[in-house]
């Protein structure tokens, strides 16, 4: 049996967790951890000076009985097809738990886009792209900006599927510039949702913002953003760390200095407001929030016996390892899963596309006021949920998510 990625490893085990709780049979188990539709392009890059290199793309639809399938392209070198089928079941889950017209997807080209000129970055995209039209499109499959991608290559992605289909197809993409069809709002919405969940989960347990502490591992997409809102939110935020160094001021780090440093050199390394301190030692930083926000897989048997925290909130897609989850729990830790803490992102991705199909743009106070409104209306549910059935979070948001991607199955039946 060919090898299994850990982010795959990990989706499924959460899914067969939640079969299991729901009572549903094996049919029903292997036709939801089985990606509906998945392809694979070989996209020839010609780079500024001549030369041709190869890159490899991946596009997988985890599942549409309940929408059009939504979900993030990721530029990484480090991309592979496991990983992208972890990632687009986490997103069906995503989706299902926000209770959005939507299924699962995902996307990934192994490329490390830091190597590569913007004129590099924009013909890959465009090829790439060229690539998908058979697959994607408003009606079919939304691409949005993930790691290693912004609202720039959404706008090349909109535009090379517009150029194709002959006209301009606005709803095509989400992540764009507002200047294209994005909406306000959405830049910040991950980070934003990330905060929101925090603050639910410390309301629960009796944690007051303005004398709490955190931690903030990754300060890019969605880490940057968190760390500013926890500290306008008034929370210490004492250790922070991107893929270059780990910085530690037990004071608390003036996040708008750090964001004004890494504008100017591109990374927290160095920043005059903090200590240099291991990567090692990030997650033992005594705190009372750890939020992970930079890749899958981080918190495992090894780092999890090291947190000394009340709650970790997953600004990451996957970061917690099932073992590492058993650990959390048995140390009291409160885990806010990754499906309900990140879906601001997926949430104004929504609005986009609604605002898009409508022609009708909302400001951002009334993006920002829907997505609060879903994500407490979520948070709820999945609190309430998790005590009535003696559940974690994470089993009771991907039991709760699970349940209604089945019963879509059901209603619609199979064909033929």
């Amino acid at each position: 049996m060919p090898s299994t990625s850990q982010p795959l490893a990990d989706a499924r085990a959460q899914l067969a967790e939640a079969i299991q709780f729901l009572g549903f049979d094996d049919g029903m188990r292997r036709m939801l951890e089985t990606a509906r539709k998945e392809v694979t392009v070989s996209i020839p890059l010609r780079r500024d000076d001549g030369t041709m290199e190869l890159h490899i793309g991946h596009r997988v639809q985890h599942n549409i009985s309940r929408g059009p399938a939504k979900g993030g392209i990721r530029y990484s070198p480090n991309v592979d097809l496991d990983e992208v089928r972890a990632l687009a079941m986490w997103m069906t889950w995503k989706c299902s738990l926000l209770d959005l017209p939507y299924g699962g997807a995902k996307g990934g080209v192994q490329v490390d886009p830091r190597a590569h000129s913007e004129r590099e970055l924009e013909r890959l995209t465009r090829r790439y792209t060229s690539e998908l039209i058979p697959l994607i499109g408003p009606d079919k499959d939304i691409p949005a900006p993930d790691m290693g991608t912004d609202e720039q290559t959404m706008a090349w992605m909109m535009d090379t599927y517009s150029v194709a289909t002959g006209h301009t197809v606005l709803g095509t993409v989400t992540g764009k510039p507002v200047n294209l069809g994005g909406s306000q709002g959405r830049a910040a919405a991950t980070s934003r949702g990330v905060v929101y969940s925090v603050l639910n989960a410390m309301e629960s347990i009796g944690v007051n913002p303005s004398q709490a502490t955190a931690i903030v591992q990754g300060f890019g997409k969605v880490g940057r953003g968190a760390a500013r809102f926890l500290h306008e939110a008034g929370v210490k935020v004492l250790a922070v760390a991107d893929v270059y160094s780990t910085i530690r001021n037990d004071k608390g780090i003036d996040i708008p200095a750090l964001e004004a440093f890494v504008d100017e050199t591109g990374t927290v390394d160095g920043f005059p407001g903090a200590d240099p301190i291991p990567a090692s030692e990030l997650f033992a930083v005594a705190c009372d929030v750890v939020v992970p926000a930079a890749v899958e897989g981080v918190i495992t048997e090894q780092t999890a016996p090291m947190i000394d925290a009340k709650l970790v909130v997953e600004g990451a897609n996957g970061p917690t390892t099932p073992t590492a989850d058993a650990i959390l729990a048995d140390k009291g830790i409160l885990v806010v899963p990754d499906i309900l803490a990140n879906a601001g992102g997926v949430i104004v991705s929504y609005f986009e596309w609604v605002q898009a199909n409508q022609s009708y743009w909302w400001t951002e106070q009334e993006v920002n006021e829907r997505l609060r409104t879903r994500m407490d209306k979520a948070w709820n549910e999945v609190s309430d949920f998790s005590k009535d059935h003696g559940l974690s979070l994470r089993t009771a948001a991907t039991t709760m998510a699970v349940k209604r991607v089945a019963e879509a199955h059901v209603s619609r039946g199979l064909y033929p």
